[in-house]
């Protein structure tokens, strides 16, 4: 896949749209840019579902991932005898 991929995604729920978004790229929540693009809208009587909620999902480039990721350091006199 491509780094700039870029795919906007509705649901029932933001998190719904989140989720098949992220099932859709088969990536986790922490290698993407999630933007929401609108909320869901209850409909008469507060029921679910009367707008769907609509979320934009980017892939992060390598660089973006591994600035979040925690630094590691190894000493070579960890690995001599």
């Amino acid at each position: 896949m491509k780094p700039d991929k870029i795919i906007e995604i509705e649901g029932k729920t933001v998190e719904e749209a989140i989720k098949k978004a992220l099932e859709q790229l088969q990536l986790p929540r922490n290698r993407v840019k999630i933007e929401i693009v609108s909320d869901e809208a209850k409909g008469l009587f507060g029921m679910s579902g009367a707008k769907p909620a609509k979320v934009r999902v980017s892939i992060k480039d390598a660089k973006e991932v591994s600035e979040k990721l925690p630094k590691m350091t190894l000493e070579t006199s960890d690995y001599t005898d």
